[in-house]
């Protein structure tokens, strides 16, 4: 157990997340209206999200169908009947009042997702239950200097709120969560994960306490929109609620927020209780019956998640531990590797090298054009021939450097660049050879220094030998010349 130490003895954090995720649908969740993001504002919006008289909700079935395929590839029980209910408070971007969500019965229970935390120990992080809302507007507080704007856009769009057991023990579990959750949904396609564009975010609620003695007043941090401000979140919080305790104060239980700018946090209000939003069934909306084929048919369609990924990605290609979790993190990533390897008959060597050139040289590309790997301008398929040219000696590593930033402009595949350039590289043993014996014959100086122990000269040979086939000789079989055409002239020399 992982504790903080200060002068006045331990301390133990205790972390629970309420993650807010918007689920991936064209309409939202009681109206027609689109759920395209970066229009003007209040485009989308219609009269159910607008609250006008006399409009009701009328349930999105496809939002209903994300949120149990959801709660399956989180390993949680969907209930086959669930209800609505209304959560009363009053916000400008809050047109109704309230917000249509689920308190009671939700359509999930229980869940569960594994992370490896700071010690690389795998650690299971429990689910409360998921439950389906209605996402509010946005207020608007930067265009004026005397008004605030509404912008309905978002209002109704439909949410999973996934709620955790407080399970996690410090600021890395709760990233190595948040990280983990995002991935798992990207690769279910029900959230898109999107943090900068607030179709996920999260409240963090965080305590402290003595170990062995029961847990503390926990402060909810609201909108976390990132996993580096949840880190500093966290931390905040939990070196503020020490210097509180260990001076003889007491933690509120309250709502606050996250400034990025200080990373710091901020009290916004008392935290609320559930009475205080005076939840009630919707009157409006009948309770949600589920069918068990609809869950069977749904858990059919449930892809190959990201831990069962690395698994195979081990097994199958000998990948090690590392370059597999890191290839099946994001569904893109790993439909890439293994598309670059579909097009070959892979060894285990190939798929290894593949994978580092894809961590190592791609992604060094594609954070220096602020590109992923969805939009990358090189295909897998050029991206299996480099690696497949590298493997057989077409061409040096060095060489593939160069060919690589060029299929990145040029959008052609390596074979057709390595051709048009002439770096092929050079197998032919007689015109190493004969190389080699030019280089020596013009350094009889250096030879003779190398053979009365200068074996450091050796590098030097080598980069001269280079330097004349500008780069293309085999290294491999140019190592092995030189060594054999210097220790028959040492041996002729002692004879």
């Amino acid at each position: 157990m992982n504790y903080i130490e200060t002068s006045s003895g331990k301390w133990e954090v205790v972390v629970g997340l309420e993650v807010h995720a918007q689920i991936i649908s064209r309409s939202k969740l009681f109206s027609t209206a689109s759920t395209e993001f970066g229009i003007s504002p209040n485009e989308n919006v219609s009269f159910v999200d607008a609250a006008l008289p006399g409009t009701l909700p009328v349930i999105n079935s496809f939002c209903i169908d994300q949120a149990i395929k959801t709660g399956l590839g989180l390993n949680g029980t969907v209930n086959l009947v669930s209800f609505f209910d209304r959560k009363n408070y009053f916000y400008a971007d809050l047109p109704q009042g309230y917000q249509i969500s689920q308190f009671y019965h939700p359509i999930i229970s229980g869940g569960y997702i594994d992370i490896e935390n700071e010690n690389d120990e795998l650690k299971r992080i429990n689910l409360d239950h998921i439950h389906i809302e209605q996402d509010a507007g946005k207020s608007i507080h930067d265009q004026s200097p005397t008004k605030s704007f509404i912008d309905l856009n978002r209002s109704g769009i439909a949410l999973m709120e996934i709620v955790t057991k407080p399970d996690m023990r410090s600021a890395d579990d709760a990233a190595a969560f948040l990280r983990k959750l995002r991935s798992i949904l990207r690769y279910l396609k029900t959230c898109d994960g999107n943090m900068d564009e607030g179709s996920m975010r999260a409240d963090v609620n965080v305590s402290v306490h003595r170990p062995e003695t029961e847990y503390g007043v926990r402060a909810e941090v609201k909108n976390v929109n990132s996993i580096k401000f949840l880190t500093t979140a966290v931390n905040f919080e939990v070196a503020r609620q020490i210097e509180i305790l260990e001076s003889g104060g007491k933690v509120d239980q309250e709502t606050r927020l996250f400034d990025s700018s200080s990373g710091k946090t901020r009290s916004m209000r008392s935290k609320e209780d559930a009475q205080d939003y005076r939840y009630f069934p919707d009157p409006d909306l009948p309770p949600l019956i589920l069918e068990q084929s609809r869950i069977d048919a749904i858990r059919e369609t449930i892809p190959e998640l990201p831990d069962a990924k690395a698994s195979r990605l081990q097994r199958e290609y000998g990948l090690p531990r590392y370059e597999a979790r890191i290839i099946s993190s994001e569904r893109e990533m790993a439909d890439f590797y293994e598309k670059a390897l579909s097009g070959f008959n892979p060894d285990k060597d190939l798929a290894k090298l593949l994978a580092n050139w894809i961590i190592g040289e791609l992604f060094a590309l594609l954070n220096k054009h602020g590109k992923n790997i969805a939009n990358s301008c090189i295909s897998p398929e050029n991206m299996g021939e480099l690696v497949t040219l590298i493997k057989t000696d077409v061409i040096s590593g060095k060489i593939a450097k160069d060919v690589l930033e060029l299929m990145w402009s040029s959008r052609k595949s390596p074979s057709h660049i390595v051709e048009k350039n002439g770096w092929r590289q050079i197998t032919s043993m007689d015109t190493i050879e004969n190389s080699v014996k030019e280089v020596l014959a013009d350094h009889t100086d250096k030879v003779a220094e190398y053979k009365s122990g200068k074996e450091k000269l050796f590098g030097f040979f080598v980069g001269q030998a280079m330097k004349k086939t500008s780069g293309k000789a085999y290294g491999q079989m140019l190592n092995e010349v030189l060594k054999k055409i210097l220790d028959e002239e040492e041996t002729s020399v002692q004879r």
